[in-house]
């Protein structure tokens, strides 16, 4: 018989490695095209000022590879989690925002080309809540008795 302790702790893991994947995904499509196209895709967000849009545009990819790989890896899981919740939560406010003002825009999400849509919002929603779920695994732990 096989314990349900067992079975959550391969959930989490399988659920960290395929999220993880994702991050590294979104990241390897942004730095396989030129840093341009995305900074087009979070400058038609029109939140940032210029300066800004380009740190984000070449700094951005590689924070999602660092975040995905430390998920893939089981490393500083509660730091990883918490920040790629925080993406999550931040990209997906952003999208809402543009798409509730009719923006059709790019999302920017896996590359240059994906515009925002209510199957968009559905998918960043999804893995939004993937990404809470191993936050709070990652904090939950295992507690000494006093």
């Amino acid at each position: 018989m096989v314990s349900s302790s067992r079975v959550f702790r391969a959930v989490v893991l399988a659920l960290r490695v395929a999220l993880g994947a994702v991050l590294v995904y979104a990241a390897w499509t942004k730095l396989r095209q030129p840093w341009e196209l995305f900074a087009m895709s979070i400058d038609a967000y029109r939140v940032l000022p210029y300066w800004a849009v380009l740190v984000v545009a070449r700094t951005l990819p590689w924070a999602e590879m660092l975040i995905g790989l430390a998920l893939m890896a089981g490393r500083w899981l509660r730091v990883s989690s918490t920040a790629a919740s925080l993406l999550l939560l931040v990209f997906l406010a952003l999208m809402m925002r543009a798409y509730a003002e009719g923006m059709h825009i790019d999302c920017g999400c896996f590359g240059f080309g994906d515009a925002i849509s209510a199957r968009t919002l559905a998918r960043d929603g999804g893995l939004l809540a993937g990404y809470l779920f191993l936050t709070w695994t990652s904090f939950r732990g295992r507690r000494k008795a006093a």
